[in-house]
């Protein structure tokens, strides 16, 4: 008998089920199944869409109002190191989805890919051991599974709010709330009509101050404050039915603001999330860590609190000892470190090149090191689209913007703008390594200093050795793959002169 594609995959996913170990409730005893489900906590993973660190009230953050995110701060942990895999949605997603670093998922380590269907997701192994499972919003991606119709985060629905109104009250739920917000577009000045003051926007040392930027940041700050107050009503929502003291929330984004040198980028700017999390009786009220997290440790994590054993092929850590432990600061030495790093975001080199601009890191507290695998490419997009692999597109790794116009139109301006324009813009060498105590905004590269020859070599072996432990393509053999798997979106065109 031939099998259509849906039924393989349900068949392999049987497969990943049962390698990774997971637990049958008894069914000979309806109180002693009842008493099992009662045990595991709700899930809710509230992820939005372009949200970097620090852009949240619980940071200091003067201008963004972000009372949910700051309620779950208060009444749970705040993490000050959280990291994506990669600064690019579909392989960061796939990451918090998997448990794996985004360069072990082969087309889906770039964005707009196709998720392999060997792979399998945390919602997909709690499905599998009785969770009800959804999501609304932006799941993974973008991108197509393998097999169509795969649900990688559960069934698709409207808003939690459906998804609680047919819920099976004596089961446990896991739901992924998604949001497009705060990605661009914009509408431009719905910051300062909503009352935010310019002046006391936040930037970051890399971009310009001048007006369009801070307009454009509190543009941004607007649709932040919209991600927040949907998660507010889903634990408003949760409230109402009595759920939310059994409920383990997770906030965070997926990779770092749209702006030049943030999103697609693996400095602070592009990887570091913000994150806080609220467990009521397992995470002690008012905590902050200082550990480092990456996005591969949801999976494990999650599946941990729902008395499941990870999949064999997770990468990541869980995180249950570190939400279970009274201290604050650095609570587990082990966490001394992250890997993050990017493949193809956009096709945004010169023709005939639809490569990436592939590049890996290691993040300890003191140094950030930068390997740049291919620094005859431009990071951030070829500066010329009539040239450009992907027809039209413009500095096609970053999005299009008021920043990113106002600093490619004023790069001559004086030697300040031509300076932030070759960080975001400009070639970069092939080791990049800052000092953080000196420079915690990653702007000076000391990889070529003498003073730091030792700082450097050591953290080279460390991350290559890490690398090579995880089976990185690019340093075991085969990274060239990366760019040669399908790319099915668009990129940023040309906008047209601007003067």
């Amino acid at each position: 008998m031939k099998l259509s594609n849906r039924h393989c995959l349900v068949v392999r996913l049987a497969a990943l089920t049962f390698a990774a170990g997971l637990p049958v409730l008894p069914v000979t005893d309806a109180r002693d199944a009842n008493a099992a489900e009662a045990s595991r906590p709700n899930i809710v993973f509230a992820i939005a869409d372009d949200w970097g660190w620090p852009h949240a009230g619980a940071y200091g953050d003067a201008v963004v109002k972000t009372p949910t995110f700051d309620r779950l701060a208060r009444e749970g942990a705040l993490f000050h190191h959280a990291y994506v895999s990669s600064p690019s949605c579909t392989p960061s997603r796939g990451a918090a989805l998997t448990g794996q670093w985004h360069w072990r998922l082969e087309g889906a380590g770039n964005l707009w890919s196709v998720f392999p269907d060997k792979f399998a997701t945390y919602p997909e192994l709690l499905r599998a051991a009785g969770y009800q499972v959804g999501v609304s919003g932006k799941g993974w991606g973008p991108g197509r599974t393998e097999t169509p119709g795969r649900e990688l985060a559960g069934k698709r629905f409207g808003s939690f709010q459906a998804f609680l109104s047919q819920r099976q009250k004596d089961k446990p739920f896991c739901f992924w709330l998604g949001s497009s917000d705060p990605h661009r577009p914009y509408q431009k000045g719905s910051g300062a009509a909503a009352g935010m003051d310019l002046d006391r926007v936040h930037l970051f040392d890399c971009f310009p101050d001048c007006k369009e930027v801070r307009g454009d940041v509190a543009d941004y700050y607007f649709e932040v404050q919209r991600f927040d107050r949907l998660v507010g009503a889903a634990l408003a929502s949760l409230e109402a039915i009595g759920e939310l003291g059994n409920t383990l929330v997770l906030m965070t984004g997926d990779n770092g603001m749209p702006f030049p040198r943030c999103k697609s980028n693996i400095y602070d700017t592009g990887t570091r999330m913000p994150l806080a999390v609220r467990w009521p009786g397992h995470v002690k009220a008012g905590r902050t860590v200082d550990d480092f997290v990456s996005f591969t440790d949801f999976a494990p994590t999650l599946l941990e609190v729902a008395g499941v054993e990870p999949h064999p092929r997770m990468t990541g850590r869980s995180l249950v000892g570190v939400f279970r432990s009274k201290k604050s600061g650095r609570v587990d030495p082990a966490r001394d470190f992250v890997l993050t790093g990017k493949e193809r975001h956009c096709p945004a080199q010169e023709a005939p090149d639809m490569g990436g601009y592939p590049c890996r890191a290691i993040r300890t507290h003191e140094y950030l090191y930068i390997r740049n695998f291919r620094p005859d490419r431009w990071p951030a997009g070829t500066p010329d689209y009539r040239k450009a692999a992907w027809s039209g597109a413009w500095y096609a790794d970053c999005d299009n913007s008021p920043t990113k116009t106002y600093m490619i139109d004023n790069r001559q301006k004086d030697e300040k703008h031509k300076r932030l324009y070759e960080l975001a813009f400009g070639k970069r060498p092939a080791e990049e390594l800052y000092d953080l105590a000196k420079d915690p905004q990653q702007l000076d590269n000391v990889a070529a200093d003498s003073q730091y020859a030792e700082v450097r070599r050591k953290l080279a072996e460390r991350l290559t050795a890490q690398l090579e432990a995880t089976g990185d393509p690019r340093v075991v053999g085969g990274g060239e793959e990366f760019d040669l798997y399908p790319y099915l979106g668009g990129a940023p065109k040309y906008p047209g002169p601007t003067n």
